[in-house]
């Protein structure tokens, strides 16, 4: 009998602080106008001084987990995408087991891929559920991305906020993962990077993110479009067959050009971006929870979700909901 995994459960959490663009209009030379013409972002939440990214992705893991109707004790698989974790280790995936008091079962680790790391921890998590290796999985995108902004760059400030995301997947009998196709390619990563380093107790090069703003623009909507089309192709589907379109919220611009060259019309598309800005590897996972609680998917829906991100980093997946 094959098995599969499908998703059961979503969770979200944005931090209490909201840093409108008027705020940001105080101390840097932009404008709300400025700002929403570009990108589409209108707000981001900011983490609180005191909360880590564990802390985050723990509030957004108990609502998935509420969600799906379990308790933490179920789990026995926790992959945490993150580009922001707590620390240089432990991984943020065994602060989080500790903190759900989950102790003893199965495993917990960090993925990183930045912006397109939820695709990668899914796609973990996904294989580890079908081959038998867990039954209940804990997928989480968690990022503080405010904390690596130079809050004097206009080209990268206005666009990232902090938040998390959590889905549960179990193991099932029928497909809800259809199927996850990732890439890479390294020779990009100078467009998008935040090149700092600890070493020897002190930060060599910037640790603030560093873009190229039009490269990237290109780039992200050449392959997101590609990465969904071959997932669609990899399972005998047409871009007709998208029921529901769910993207890496970096930029409205990029969400519409992507939804174009599928040609998936706007109202099908989920756009969180306005409230949450780019949340890095939490959006996907936020942007689902978004659809959930609004009540767009329907059972038998065909989902399809699809990131890119610094390294560079993409993929896309289709999803069967319910």
């Amino acid at each position: 009998m094959m098995r599969y995994s499908r998703i059961i459960g979503t969770g979200g959490y944005l931090p209490e602080k909201i840093v409108t663009n008027d705020d940001l209009s105080k101390t840097l030379d932009t404008s709300d106008e400025w700002i929403q013409t570009r990108t589409g972002i209108r707000q981001r939440h900011i983490a609180a001084p005191e909360q880590e990214t564990s802390d985050l992705a723990l509030i957004a893991s108990q609502r998935a987990l509420a969600n799906a109707g379990l308790a933490a004790s179920d789990i026995d698989l926790i992959v945490v995408a993150t580009t922001t974790p707590d620390m240089v280790f432990p991984s943020t995936a065994c602060i989080l087991q500790d903190k759900l008091g989950i102790h003893n079962s199965g495993a917990a680790f960090d993925v990183q891929a930045v912006c397109s790391g939820f695709m990668f921890a899914l796609a973990t998590a996904d294989r580890m559920v079908a081959s038998g290796m867990a039954k209940n999985a804990l997928v989480v995108g968690a990022e503080t991305m405010t904390r690596i902004l130079d809050w004097n760059d206009r080209g990268t400030c206005i666009l990232f906020g902090d938040g998390a995301g959590a889905l549960v997947l179990q193991a099932s009998e029928t497909p809800g993962i259809l199927s996850t196709h990732l890439h890479s390619e390294g020779r990009q990563r100078h467009i998008l990077n935040a090149p700092g380093q600890v070493r020897d107790g002190r930060i060599y090069g910037t640790p603030f993110i560093h873009m190229d703003g039009g490269a990237v623009f290109r780039f992200a909507v050449q392959v997101l479009a590609e990465s969904t089309q071959e997932a669609l192709a990899h399972n005998g589907l047409q871009p007709s067959d998208i029921d529901w379109l769910v993207p890496h919220q970096a930029n409205a611009r990029i969400m519409d050009a992507t939804a174009k060259k599928l040609g998936v019309p706007p109202e099908r598309v989920i756009n969180t971006v306005a409230g949450q800005a780019n949340t890095s590897a939490a959006s996907i996972p936020l942007a689902m929870d978004h659809g959930v609680r609004h009540g767009c998917f329907k059972s038998g829906q065909l989902l399809a979700l699809a990131a890119v991100g610094g390294g560079f980093a993409w993929g896309a997946s289709l999803v069967r909901w319910g």
